[in-house]
């Protein structure tokens, strides 16, 4: 059974840090391009990061301009977990998180909206100025 778990959401003052981490069971992450997306209030559904898969690996995770230079993608095979390091954290990075198998989920307006069991259930990540 495929199942996609986050953790380590909540609530930080703006310059603080998270670590999410999502825990995969049904595929392997090192076999597979990972995503974290998020989706804020009123916004549409963003990609924040991805690493692709071994075999596709390119050797540098994709991130968004937005986050770039704050925030840090990374796989652990061995565990099958992906995580997301999210460092100098700004109120507009405020939103839900989802974990993500990024090659196999049709991205539309609003993340999870297709019902893929490659979607996680989300995290809530609130920053406050």
């Amino acid at each position: 059974e495929v199942q996609l778990v986050e953790s380590g959401g909540g609530s930080v003052q703006a310059g603080g840090s998270l670590r999410l981490s999502c825990k995969v069971s049904g595929f392997g992450v090192g076999d597979s391009e990972m995503g974290w997306y998020r989706q804020a209030p009123g916004k549409e559904c963003e990609l924040v990061s991805s690493i692709k898969s071994r075999r596709g690996q390119s050797g540098t995770p994709y991130y968004a301009d937005s986050v770039k230079g704050r925030f840090t993608m990374s796989k652990d095979n061995a565990k099958n977990t992906v995580t997301l390091q999210m460092n100098s954290l700004k109120s507009e990075d405020t939103a839900i998180y989802y974990c993500a198998r990024a090659d196999i989920v049709v991205v539309l307006t609003n993340c999870r909206s297709t019902g893929s069991n490659y979607w996680g259930q989300g995290t809530q990540v609130t920053v406050s100025s």
